[in-house]
């Protein structure tokens, strides 16, 4: 006869196949059409597989999906034609054809197959082109960098096809979510999705216990999309004794229209049919709290600073859904856990009475295999209680088991850092902690892996060591863990300026776990380090952040160990602190992107340089992009554009004096077209870092810790021997050597005409290898230590790559004759494509006032008019003279994009006051293309124009000592041909 324990089991069992039966139709097989990057981005560390068991646990309890990818939309076409697949997710970046043209191929070979376009930006594909059959795609989402997404609609799919089936299989419960909008179901369904399997997971394991009010759920709920009120009632409807939760944005479509209270309404039906039924009205519209209370429902502000924490709390308060449960023998709580770590911890902390109830009902094995770890869940189930000779042993079986799964969990293509195995001359990738690499830590990942599957390049550059720089990486999941214990989520909020965010950061501590990990680290390092920020949504394609956030340069060579922890530890807190400046938050409300929803890895990294005295610095930095957007001579913009500097990119990415050269065509200079141009555009000042006699506390203020030398002052120094000319005052000219008495001038000869070493030609390679890869134009920082002896390799460091956003011209707007005849500004030089008529408000530098070394005044009168204007939600054209968010004040206007955040188009004036090259490489530069944000540059004496006795002749909004704000009546018609880089902006 069966003991009740037996009885328990077997009935658990039969439980669990029911579970095994349930989602009978599954996406087994996906085809993946992506570029080479967005695949590498969507699999981080190579973890896709895992990341569908571990992180949506019990979602399918059997094998994950598997993904074939194509970067080939012609391919994934053959391939369709040999193979069944399940569904389709495509891309926009593919070479062959869009993704609308590809989904059309592909109705044509499979007409059932479900095609998602999986979009970056609802820019790039918002609104639908008119004259484009879209009805290839099945469902478009927007993904801003969160890879989750990827899994949830794939899981959103198998719900929708399996709800009828498991509810009157197991009673699967059912959530039903509506909204129309992509961009928020795009970010509430990893969301709910993660709740769910976080919360609803453990009371699930929990629910075998008899006594828990959550018993009869057998397997996740399923989530359910509506886009409108009919489907949403349809849903309900159907499936009404399974729903436990209905979440509904006030404003839905209702009989093929916008109704401002739809959800409101559907809710009130709702409640009136089920009144305990738990209910969350979403609105961008406080005001609708008040249609909430009437329901009565939850209610939250899309626009809250705090949602994700809210729609948080929801679930956990309102759902039902609790922890895994340690109960004594009576049933009685005495302990919760979360997760593999807390379960292995509380296991060897429980009773004897508590673990025995629970092995011998199988809760421990229950409980992996709804978390997908179906090996160590059946050894459980396999394994008897009676098998030992005492509790002890057990209870030691299990802690060990769990261990070992938890060691097995961490491996991975790069290596976890660990004090006693580390290796600094052997590990070049380590991390600390479980969270995501961040942008920068991917594109680094991304990199390493594509030069180990690109041996040749090694072959091809025999005089250089390529290498990526010695790295940590300090995951988002210890940022999360530092902000939640030193309670810092209120900087999020608007309200704070930079100096109040990073004296609250520096006054925080971090994990003491973490400290001594970096202790430990730093006694095995001794080279100078970078800290770099990470961020998630960091160097993501459209939306970069490029340069909003922090990177700290540190000698770590002080004699005393702790000394150097406070430096890194300082520097660490400064970069996470970043993440709340007022800079990024501005940017984020330009983007579909959350600041809440932002959390920062951090990249520790050896720098690339060399010792010269008492200064460290690598002999040669740089920006390479593979569109070049200002052309010239027989150039073409898919030729690429490099911006080179002596010293740290500090240079390069603040838009100061580089040299500017297409690595395809190296020889042709514009701005050394003369002695006299040489003179005058020749970089003079560079940064490093200094590394002695400099043990005193580091300016973190100062340019990140760095100095900013005089070219002249390291004239001894080899790299500046290597790479300058030296000027003849009696002869007016330069000759192409360092090696002689007279002044140096940063020509880079050596290297670009005499071919020292082939940089231009690895720039080239690297490029088209990254564009492939990416799907898109990219952009990479490198430096390169030029070795002083002849016969040995050079070394070239990449340190980072990112897309650019330079693909988006492919629809021209026409330009008339009548257009240029009525035109107030003109410009052959313009970035950008499309037409605009949203803008009436027009911020000018009056040019009979404009004085080079007032700039910096400049700034704040600027910055007073935007943030007027940003009150009242008034786009506006900024115009004025010189390079645009140059950190160089004698060359531009030295604005930060906080600045300027509600700008729509910028003009650049270029005359003969100034008469600075567009900074390409500039950080600034790449965040206003990445906006979208329309770029003119006017020159005068050209064909360009701009009617200044127009503007002079409007009325003032406002005037200051050098600025001046008008408004027309109605707003300008600004058109740009981003095939022709030709722009016209018409008075109406």
């Amino acid at each position: 006869m069966l003991s009740i324990d037996n009885l328990f089991a077997s009935e658990f069992h039969a439980r669990f196949k029911v579970f095994h039966e349930l989602m009978t139709i599954k996406v087994r097989e996906i085809l993946l059409v992506s570029s080479l990057y967005d695949a590498f981005i969507m699999e981080e560390d190579g973890r896709l597989a895992s990341r569908i068991m571990n992180e949506y646990k019990g979602l399918n309890l059997s094998q994950p999906p598997r993904f074939t990818r194509k970067s080939s939309a012609n391919e994934a076409l053959d391939l369709l034609k040999k193979k069944k697949f399940d569904m389709v997710i495509t891309m926009p970046h593919l070479d062959e054809m869009d993704a609308f043209s590809l989904g059309l191929e592909i109705k044509k070979i499979k007409p059932g197959l479900p095609v998602i376009l999986l979009a970056h930006s609802p820019r790039g594909i918002y609104p639908l082109p008119e004259n484009k059959d879209c009805s290839g795609v099945d469902k478009i989402y927007i993904w801003s960098g969160n890879s989750n997404l990827l899994l949830a609609l794939v899981k959103n799919m198998e719900d929708h096809l399996t709800v009828a089936h498991d509810t009157s299989k197991a009673n699967v419960r059912v959530l039903i979510l509506v909204e129309d909008s992509p961009v928020y179901y795009s970010s509430f369904l990893p969301l709910i999705y993660k709740e769910i399997v976080t919360q609803t997971q453990a009371v699930m394991e929990v629910g075998l216990n008899e006594e828990h009010r959550l018993l009869t759920m057998r397997a996740r709920p399923k989530i359910l999309l509506a886009e409108n009120y009919e489907e949403a009632l349809d849903l309900y409807q159907k499936f009404r004794d399974f729903v436990f939760g209905v979440i509904s944005d006030t404003r839905i479509p209702k009989d093929g229209k916008i109704v401002a209270d739809a959800g409101a309404r559907l809710l009130s039906l709702i409640r009136q049919d089920l009144p305990d039924l738990p209910l969350l009205l979403l609105s961008a519209e406080p005001e609708n709290m008040a249609k909430a209370t009437e329901i009565p429902a939850v209610f939250l502000d899309k626009n809250s600073p705090n949602l994700l924490a809210e729609i948080h709390n929801f679930f956990l308060t309102k759902l039902g859904f609790g922890d895994f449960v340690f109960r004594t023998q009576t049933g009685a709580e005495i302990d919760r856990a979360t997760n593999l770590l807390q379960l292995q911890g509380k296991v060897a902390q429980i009773s004897d009475e508590s673990l025995l109830y629970h092995a011998k009902r199988n809760h421990f094995s229950n409980w992996m295999i709804a978390r997908s770890e179906i090996a160590l869940g059946s050894k459980f189930r396999d394994v008897k209680s009676d098998d030992f000779s005492n509790t002890e042993d057990l209870r030691q079986y299990i802690v060990s088991s769990i261990r070992r799964l938890r060691k097995l969990r961490q491996k991975g293509i790069i290596a976890k850092y660990d004090p006693d195995h580390f290796d600094p001359y052997v590990r070049d990738f380590v991390k600390i902690g479980e969270g995501s690499l961040g942008g920068k830590g991917r594109g680094l990942a991304f990199m390493s892996a594509l030069l180990e599957d690109n041996q040749d390049i090694y072959e091809k550059y025999p005089e250089f060591n390529i290498l990526i720089p010695k790295t940590l990486v300090i995951g988002t999941d210890c940022f999360e863990l530092f902000v939640f214990q030193n309670r810092l989520q209120g900087f999020a909020n608007d309200g704070f300026s930079d100096q109040e965010v990073a004296e609250g950061f520096l006054k925080a501590k971090l994990p003491e776990w973490l400290n001594k990990q970096l202790e430990t680290f730093l006694s095995q390092v001794l080279y100078p380090l970078s800290v770099r920020s990470s961020s998630l949504l960091e160097d993501a394609q459209f939306h970069p952040y490029a340069g909003l956030y922090q990177t700290y340069m540190i000698p770590n060579n002080h004699p005393d160990l702790s000394k150097r922890l406070h430096h890194l530890v300082r520097a660490i807190k400064l970069v996470y602190a970043s993440t709340y400046f007022e800079g990024p938050k501005a940017f984020a409300k330009n983007t579909i992107n959350k600041t809440q929803e932002e959390a920062m890895a951090v990249v520790i990294e050896q720098i690339a340089g060399t010792e010269y005295g008492d200064y460290f610095y690598p002999d040669i930095s740089g920006v390479a992009q593979s569109h070049n957007f200002y052309p010239v001579s027989y150039m073409k913009p898919e030729d690429g554009i490099v911006h080179l500097a002596l010293g740290f990119g500090k240079t390069v990415v603040e838009g100061e004096k580089t040299l500017r050269f297409s690595p395809k065509y190296p020889a042709i200079l514009p701005q050394f077209s003369t002695v006299d141009d040489i003179l005058s555009n020749a970089q003079r000042f560079f940064y490093a870092l200094k590394i002695k006699n400099n043990f005193k506390e580091l300016d973190f203020d100062n340019y990140s810790n760095l100095e900013k030398r005089e070219v002249d002052e390291a004239a001894d120094e080899f790299p500046v021997k290597s790479l300058a000319g030296t000027y003849i005052p009696d002869e007016h000219r330069i000759r192409d050597t360092g090696y002689m008495p007279g002044p140096k001038i940063l020509t880079f000869a050596s290297v670009l005409k005499y071919k020292l070493i082939p940089l231009p030609e690895l720039l080239c390679d690297f490029l088209e290898l990254g564009r492939k890869s990416m799907g898109t134009p990219v952009e990479i920082e490198f430096a390169a230590n030029l070795s002083p002896t002849k016969g040995e390799k050079s070394n070239f460091f990449f340190l980072q790559m990112r897309p650019m956003v330079a693909d988006e011209n492919r629809y021209g707007v026409p330009i008339t004759r009548e257009d240029y005849e009525n035109a107030f500004c003109i410009s052959s030089q313009a970035l950008g494509s499309g037409k605009n008529n949203q803008i009436a408000d027009i911020v000018y530098v009056k040019p009979d006032d404009f004085k080079l070394q007032k700039t910096v005044k400049m700034v704040d009168e600027i910055n007073r008019i935007n943030a007027d204007l940003l009150k009242v939600k008034r786009p506006y054209l900024l115009i004025g003279p010189g390079r645009w968010g140059s950190a160089d004040r004698w060359l531009g206007i030295p604005v930060q994009w906080r600045n300027i955040s509600g700008v729509s188009a910028i003009i650049e004036i270029r005359n003969e006051q100034l008469q600075a090259d567009p900074s390409q490489g500039s950080h600034f530069f790449q965040n206003i293309t990445s906006l979208g944000i329309p770029y003119i540059t006017v020159t005068e004496g050209s064909e360009d124009s701009l009617d200044w006795k127009w503007l002079d002749s409007l009325s003032s909004i406002t005037e200051t000592t050098f600025l001046r704000h008008v408004r027309l009546e109605k707003p300008m018609v600004l058109k740009i041909d981003g095939r022709k880089s030709q722009c016209v902006i018409i008075a109406t």
